[in-house]
């Protein structure tokens, strides 16, 4: 008996060991603060990135961040690159096709930015030039209902469309609140504000993993109700925004 309780004891520390050498490697765009970016020390840093450390942290498993251009985010999912996406994604229709989600990990909503003073009426761009990142719930809500009506221009990066707003090459600028906000909140935004109502308030953002993965769908089910449950969540939240995003 001794004995048996030696080996079992050697088993589970040779499983603790294997659970905590465990990897998950995350795909993340880079290029979407203040969820995700690169520091000047070449780090990738942002919401998304505390989130889904704390994340592995609860799961017991080593982050791997992996880094990948918007456009090909999913394709880089489904030729398994990484294992999950944790990057801002919105959970719509057409991605449930290609990938499954978890619950939600924050809410969010559309809303336009211009020049403060330009006096701009959500009701009437008519002949405006508006910018979106490319492939993105803005994007797409700017085909789908302002075609033909105002000039649009998509960017491959949110950091794109901001620089074209702010050398006036565009009229307004479509895109999350939350991003938006955290830009007029910069240097570069100062001269600028929000116009119009925030709208498409039902976008939940959640966690993209392989169809069929459902153990490891529901492992960060089991992890993000726990972060929200001991506090860490919260923590993480006010580091970013001075109201709840959840």
């Amino acid at each position: 008996m001794k004995k048996f309780a030696i080996l079992m004891t050697a088993a589970l520390l040779v499983s603790g060991q294997s659970m905590a050498a465990e990897k998950l490697r995350i795909g993340n765009e880079g290029a979407y603060a203040p969820f995700n970016q690169i520091d000047p020390n070449g780090k990738l840093t942002g919401f998304d990135i505390d989130i889904g450390n704390a994340l592995c942290e609860k799961m017991k498993a080593e982050c791997v961040w992996v880094t990948q251009d918007w456009d090909g985010i999913i394709p880089g999912l489904l030729a398994k690159k990484y294992d999950a996406i944790v990057s801002s994604m919105s959970v719509t229709d057409e991605r449930k096709q290609a990938v499954d989600f978890t619950e939600r990990y924050y809410s969010n909503s559309l809303r336009y930015i211009a020049k403060k003073g330009s006096k701009l009426d959500v009701k009437n761009l008519k002949g405006k030039t508006i910018g979106a990142q490319r492939a993105t719930i803005a994007a797409i809500y700017l085909e789908d209902n302002m075609k033909g009506v105002v000039d649009i221009k998509v960017y491959d990066t949110q950091d794109n469309a901001y620089i074209d707003l702010a050398a006036g090459r565009l009229d307004a600028v479509l895109g999350d609140m939350l991003v938006n906000y955290d830009w007029l909140q910069s240097d570069a935004g100062k001269g600028f504000d929000f116009f119009g109502e925030a709208f498409n308030r039902s976008d939940e953002i959640g966690i993209a993993v392989r169809k069929g993965e459902d153990k490891l769908r529901q492992q960060l089910n089991a992890a993000l109700k726990a972060i929200r449950a001991d506090g860490t969540y919260a923590k993480i939240n006010a580091k970013y925004f001075p109201f709840d995003i959840y």
